[in-house]
Formats: C-alpha cells, sequence, structure tokens
C-alpha cells in the first residue's frame, strides 16, 4: 500500500505552487492526503472537480461542527461563525450583512479605500527607498478598511492580528496557541459587541448588535460573536497577502512589462483585469475550507464516502490547463475567464467585490506613484511565511 502523503505541500516559492498538484491534476485529482491532524481527506485539485465540490449541498461546512468530524489543523475550530453553516441557517445570516458588500456600497467606499491608499503611498514616500512593503502598505490598508466598516479601533490591530495570525494557521502554531487564539478572538468581540450595544456607532457591527437586540431568532448570540470574528480575520488577511503576493509577482516581471502598463497606464477595465490575472495566479491559500461528504458523491471519477473529508484546491484549480490555456503564466488580457479565488457556489465569498475594490485602488495606485518600484533584495531572499492557510510574504523590501 502506497503511503498518504502529506498535506499541504511544501511551497517551492511564494509564488511558485508545490509540482505535486500538476501530477495530481493529471493522474489523481481527486487523491487521498494526511492533514496536519493526522485525519485523512480527498485533496480535489482540478478546476472541473474543485467547482463541483463548492455547488454540491452533500459536501457540508456544518458537518465539520460535529464532535469526532476530521479536522485539518490539530486544533478545531467548531463554532457557528457564516462559513461553518450551510442551507438555511446560513442564507439567513449571510443576508444580515450582504447588504454591506452590494456593488453599490462597495462602489460608495471607493473613494475612502483611495484615501487611505494616498496617505500610505504619501508615508512610503516620505521615509524613501529601502523600506518594508508589507508593514507600511500591504498590511496597514486592509486593516484600515475593515476597521472602518466594522467599527474596529484600529489601536487594537496588534493584538486582533496576532491572534488572527494563529486562527489561521496550519501547522505554525501549536494546538494550545491555535485554541488560545480562538478564545482571543471571541473574548475580543463580545467586549467589543458590550461596548457597541452600550453606544452604537455608525458601523456594522453595531448595526448587527441592533438585529440581535430586535430578535434573536434572527441572530443568536454566538452567531453575532462569531460573526464578528470572520468578518475581522476574513476582512484582512486574504487581501493583505494578495497585495503582496501581486505586487511581487509584477515586479518580478521583466521589463517592460504589458501587465504593469496595463495596471499603471491603461483603462479601468484593463487595470481590474491585471488584478482578476494575479488573482487566479498567486491566490494566498491553495485550498478552500474543509468540507465533510454527508453521502457517497462521485468526483471526476472518484467516489467519495460519506463522513470524508474533502479539500478543494482553489490554487490548483485556477492552474488547471484544462480550463486555462498557459495557466502557469501571467496573461492578464487572457479571454478565458472563471477562476475560483472567490469560491463558487452558497459559499461564495461575500466581500469579493470589497477585496477588489482594495487590489485594484492600492496596486493600480502603488504603479502610478513609484513607476521604477523594484526589489530591494535578490528574489531568494525574500522572506515568506509558513504553517498557515493563507501564504504571501512576511516582508517586502523595495526601492524606486
Amino acid at each position: 500500500m502506497s503511503e498518504v502523503p502529506e498535506y499541504p505541500f511544501e511551497r517551492e516559492g511564494v509564488l511558485t505552487p508545490c509540482p505535486h498538484y500538476a501530477r495530481l491534476r493529471a493522474e489523481s485529482p481527486v487523491a487521498l492526503v494526511r492533514m496536519p491532524s493526522g485525519d485523512t481527506a480527498r485533496l480535489v485539485t482540478s478546476h472541473e472537480g474543485v467547482r463541483a465540490v463548492l455547488g454540491d449541498p452533500r459536501f457540508s461546512r456544518e458537518a465539520t461542527l460535529a464532535e469526532g468530524a476530521p479536522r485539518l489543523a490539530a486544533a478545531p475550530q467548531r463554532f457557528p461563525s457564516l462559513p461553518n453553516l450551510d442551507g438555511a441557517p446560513h442564507a439567513r445570516v449571510r443576508a444580515l450583512v450582504s447588504r454591506e458588500f452590494t456593488a453599490r456600497r462597495v462602489a460608495a467606499l471607493r473613494p475612502r479605500i483611495q484615501e487611505l491608499t494616498d496617505g500610505l503611498l504619501d508615508r512610503l514616500a516620505d521615509g524613501g527607498p529601502g523600506q518594508d512593503l508589507v508593514g507600511a502598505f500591504a498590511f496597514p490598508l486592509p486593516v484600515r478598511v475593515i476597521c472602518e466598516l466594522l467599527g474596529v479601533p484600529l489601536a487594537d490591530q496588534e493584538m486582533f492580528s496576532r491572534w488572527s495570525a494563529a486562527f489561521v494557521a496550519t501547522t505554525g502554531s501549536s494546538a494550545a496557541e491555535m485554541l488560545a487564539a480562538q478564545a482571543g478572538l471571541r473574548g475580543y468581540l463580545v467586549r467589543l459587541l458590550d461596548a457597541k450595544r452600550a453606544s452604537p456607532g455608525d458601523d456594522l457591527l453595531s448595526a448587527l448588535v441592533s438585529v440581535h437586540e430586535q430578535d434573536q431568532e434572527q441572530l443568536s448570540q454566538e452567531e453575532l460573536v462569531y460573526l464578528g470574528v470572520s468578518l475581522l480575520v476574513a476582512g484582512h488577511e486574504t487581501t493583505v497577502n494578495q497585495i503582496a503576493n501581486g505586487t511581487l509577482a509584477l515586479l518580478l516581471e521583466p521589463r517592460p512589462s504589458s501587465a504593469v502598463e496595463a495596471l499603471a497606464e491603461g483603462s479601468e477595465d484593463e487595470a481590474a483585469a491585471v488584478v482578476e490575472e494575479l488573482l487566479r495566479l498567486h491566490l494566498p491559500g491553495d485550498e478552500t475550507l474543509l468540507r465533510i461528504a454527508v453521502e457517497d458523491v462521485a468526483v471526476e471519477g472518484t467516489v467519495v464516502r460519506a463522513g470524508e473529508a474533502v479539500l478543494p484546491s482553489l490554487g490548483s484549480a485556477n492552474r488547471d490547463a484544462a480550463r486555462f490555456a498557459e495557466p502557469d503564466a501571467l496573461r492578464w488580457d487572457r479571454p478565458e475567464r472563471g477562476h475560483l479565488s472567490f469560491g463558487h457556489g452558497p459559499h461564495y465569498c461575500l466581500g469579493s467585490g470589497l477585496a477588489r475594490a482594495e487590489l485594484q485602488i492600492a496596486l493600480r495606485s502603488l504603479f502610478r506613484r513609484f513607476p521604477t518600484l523594484r526589489l530591494d533584495v535578490p528574489p531568494a531572499q525574500v522572506p515568506r511565511s509558513s504553517g498557515r492557510l493563507i501564504h504571501g510574504v512576511s516582508r517586502l523590501q523595495v526601492a524606486w
């Protein structure tokens, strides 16, 4: 019997996925792997297979909450947050916040995102070359946006960011550290929501507190708390790393680069197309959240048995040659669309419009403001994060 491979696979570089994905797409698009918890799962790597799993209610997020259910990391995340709900409960909670992420609402937020971006770029320019772009720009921009939207004090960012890092860990934190982070985030949100209850503001968390106070069947206390946790963590972790990964990818492009030119000097539609290609190619997370099959389901010719865990790999699906010509090339003007970076189906990313707006404004403004932007260290010396669901560069030293 062949040995079950350990997952997550080791990446060759922050922008270079493990070659195992290409082999699995060709030979075994639904493969058995062993997760950091010691449990096994079916890793789905093809675009067709991943899309099918994400859209099929027989692959349940809510089933991961059951005692003894397979889990990805050493510490379970068994609480009623929005990503962990299915069916009617998921639709009910999602509807309460979806109005804050409509195209009209995001369009109204764009001027403020641009203002925050310009302020951070002014500070970057004042500091001169040799700075860390992650600390000076990629991290603070999404944090400030989500803090303003939710009504979270910006002064608390160091505290909740530390918890957030352990919250999304796979092997980079111990089980005790992961559980402590979960407890820390929960306690923080409980205190913050109590403060909103006593003194409401013009923000999303205050609005959700009001919903809970009016009808606890529509939004329970636990749902309210963990909805806040989910919005806070998801609202900055992926965007921070996507800005950093996207910037690094563009800096490594041979110059002159048509992608950089389209981003900085092209139309808004062309700049948006560059961002979509960066999202496809350099998503800061290879897989989406674990699911459990609630009955036997055939995927790509393999029967996934009821009770088995399934890991749909978004990063692998986005590089599937059956869907994208020259899948490993950055081609911003490619005719094919349909990347799965924001998921698919009922759990399609609620904040996708906001993330796109932040990425478009951040990257376009950055390369317009600093047209000679370049790495200030050899590419091999760019440090990367590891042991987390979300990967990226931990520091990006630049000059211009």
